[in-house]
């Protein structure tokens, strides 16, 4: 399995961040793979798959190399840096231009565990997959990338309160599977059989969430270390979330009932607001009704107040059929 031996002082400095360079490259893998996990992503799979193959047909070198840059178990490295904190899309996309085409064609052949398909032998691999990326992040991402972004937001905030909650170890085991927190600083990062790896002190820790369900890890030599994991069950799902059962509406009203679904996990009136369409003052409405009722409880995260179920809630969600999809499963190991 992969093993991070991470101290506690860059255990502690760990945080969540955005990237929209992450954001991106987990959904090329969407489209590379063709197959959505829910029908959120089945629908934009509908709107730009057909595309992104057609751009793949006119182009049998980038479609090379897009199928060996995902290889066997591992993506090539070069195709996917650990982003940094603030980082934009151009600013991350720009460094896999500049990997160089000796470093691109051995991370290809690490990722193929093997040697590169002839047509493959040339210098301009990494211009090409900053091409392609660049086409995924502005056709297929960036006009959805608002409400994604807002998406990803609660969850980083619902996993910050759990680290308040229950400390690291609880928010490491639950990222995806394949991750644990095995105690003595080690982190189990996937359940690939790789060479452990010791997390230099002082290096940056990041934690970065997609909407797709995909995941993976990646490093920029000592410096900076991140892993990238799919945003929670529901979150991930957005507006494409299973219907809220009738009998569930019927009883507590079909707007509260569709946040009581929302709050498996922490999250504040702006985020509801954001994922429900529902107005700042509708929600903040019925929270203080499913307050009142002992459905739902507040709890603060820094300066954020966070509203989550109650064993109360728990039950009567559960009773209704209408509780929290579980994850997606993951993709491969590492980048």
């Amino acid at each position: 399995m992969g093993l991070w031996q991470i101290g506690t002082d860059t255990l502690a400095g760990g945080r969540f961040a955005l990237s929209p360079f992450a954001e991106t490259f987990a959904s090329l893998r969407l489209l590379h793979t063709g197959s959505g996990a829910h029908p959120g992503e089945e629908a934009w799979l509908r709107a730009h798959l057909p595309g992104y193959r057609a751009r793949l047909a006119a182009d049998p070198v980038t479609a090379l190399l897009v199928q060996a840059a995902f290889g066997m178990a591992w993506n090539a490295d070069f195709c996917c840096p650990a982003p940094g904190v603030g980082e934009s899309f151009e600013e991350t996309v720009d460094r896999v231009a500049a990997a160089g085409a000796g470093k691109a064609r051995a991370d290809l052949r690490v990722a193929l565990r093997g040697p590169l398909p002839a047509a493959l032998e040339r210098d301009d691999l990494p211009e090409r997959a900053a091409v392609l990326l660049t086409y995924v992040w502005e056709e297929t991402v960036r006009p959805y990338w608002e409400r994604r972004r807002r998406v990803l937001e609660a969850d980083v905030v619902a996993r910050t309160a759990r680290v308040g909650r229950g400390g690291w170890a609880a928010v490491l085991n639950s990222l995806r599977p394949g991750t644990r927190w095995l105690g003595e600083s080690r982190f189990q990062v996937n359940a690939w059989a790789y060479p452990p790896r010791e997390i230099a002190a002082g290096a940056e820790l990041l934690f970065i969430p997609v909407t797709p369900g995909t995941g993976w890890v990646s490093w920029e030599e000592q410096e900076r270390y991140a892993v990238v994991y799919p945003c929670s069950g529901v979150l991930a799902e957005d507006h494409h979330r299973r219907p809220v059962p009738a009998g569930l509406g019927a009883l507590v009203g079909t707007a509260r009932a569709g946040l009581l679904a929302l709050l498996g996990t922490p999250m504040s009136t702006t985020q509801l607001t954001a994922l429900t369409g529902q107005g700042l003052g509708s929600v903040g409405r019925h929270l203080r009704i499913l307050l009142e009722a002992g459905l739902v409880e507040r709890q603060r995260a820094g300066r954020s107040v966070l509203y989550v179920r109650t064993a109360a809630g728990e039950v009567l969600v559960e009773a209704s059929g209408a509780g929290t999809p579980g994850h997606h499963g993951p993709g491969p190991g590492r980048c």
